[in-house]
């Protein structure tokens, strides 16, 4: 048979194209004449029982607006035994026969366990900026942030030029470098640092020498924020690692690296840190596009029973991935990508 109310929530991080997601869930159930329940706040919305029904009228003109008209939550229902007692008692109360979920590692985590445990039909939906979910090529909001981070880097170039500086530039990516890599080549980057490969500050100064020697007086570097010093030229103090690497919050490595770039090579450094500007405003064509065809496919999950699955982009065809494989380890940025990265330094 198939459901009478079909639940969506939003949880962890805004992100562009989580509206467009809404929108198409909304409308691909209304062919089949089922509503769709929106849940308040992520999974806090399950928990304290606040709800809105969705309707064509919910979802008019929101495609291209950022953020998620149902708001959001790091709230996990699956760490407090009470908070699972409630989820059943509303998921009851108001009806619901499965749920989509949409989020990142965290938010699909829970979805997968509420499913796995505890018997709730649930499908997920990727999203984030950070690109790092498993099963699927790219999540939506990752091109929106990468756009973002690009045109930034293309306006620190003038700064950096007309001023003979370096300018580091430090881009959210929470253990992985996949916003730093692709924006920092879009946007022509002379030095690219990432987590998932340690740099040596003595390399990162020689490159800068180097170019400043050939008569290029301005350099332009991209610092992911979890990007780490190799071990055997760690300048960092304990408290600057704890500061930096602080588990719920990274942040900070662009103005170390700034000092010991110029400790290391003697000319003037700036930092910028983009923060949740990369995060925020309307998504772009691609992000829209592709939010719409996984809220499509996620819905069409439900009414074929493909439960305990994500909706994943994989090659050019939205398809069904169970999520145990998308939550099972991040997706990291390909070293060989690095690698070609890597000829236009200097």
């Amino acid at each position: 048979m198939p459901p009478e109310r079909i639940g969506i929530l939003t949880g962890g991080g805004d992100c562009p194209g989580l509206n467009a997601v809404i929108r198409a869930a909304v409308r691909r159930s209304m062919i089949e004449k089922i509503p769709m329940l929106g849940i308040k706040n992520g999974w806090s919305g399950l928990v304290t029982g606040e709800v809105e029904p969705l309707t064509r009228y919910s979802v008019l003109g929101i495609l291209h607006r950022g953020g998620t008209i149902l708001g959001t939550s790091r709230l996990n229902p699956t760490l407090n035994e009470d908070h699972i007692a409630l989820v059943k008692g509303n998921w009851h109360k108001f009806g619901l026969d499965s749920l989509i979920v949409v989020g990142g590692e965290g938010t699909l985590r829970a979805g997968l366990s509420l499913w796995r445990d505890y018997g709730f039909p649930i499908v997920g939906v990727p999203k984030t900026i950070d690109n790092d979910i498993s099963g699927t090529d790219y999540t939506f909001g990752f091109d929106t942030a990468v756009s973002i981070v690009t045109e930034a880097i293309d306006r620190l170039h003038t700064t950096a030029e007309s001023h003979h500086r370096v300018m580091v530039i430090e881009v959210m990516g929470r253990h992985t470098g996949w916003i730093a890599g692709y924006a920092g080549m879009a946007g022509g980057a002379d030095i690219i640092l990432v987590p998932e490969k340690p740099f040596r500050i003595s390399e990162v100064c020689s490159i800068l020498r180097q170019r400043r020697s050939m008569g290029r007086l301005f350099s332009i570097v991209v610092v992911a924020e979890d990007a780490h010093p190799h071990p055997e030229e760690d300048f960092l103090t304990p408290d600057e690692r704890s500061d930096v690497y602080h588990r719920e919050r990274l942040g900070g490595i662009g103005n170390v690296l700034a000092r010991e770039i110029e400790k290391g090579t003697g000319i003037e450094t700036r930092v910028t840190v983009l923060g949740y500007v990369q995060r925020g405003g309307s998504p772009t064509a691609f992000d829209r596009i592709l939010a719409s065809r996984l809220g499509v496919k996620a819905v069409e999950m439900i009414l074929h029973g493909e439960f305990g699955q994500m909706a994943a982009l994989q090659g050019t065809k939205i398809v069904s991935v169970p999520l145990e494989e998308a939550t099972r380890e991040l997706k990291r940025l390909d070293l060989e990508f690095l690698r070609t990265a890597e000829v236009f330094f200097g």
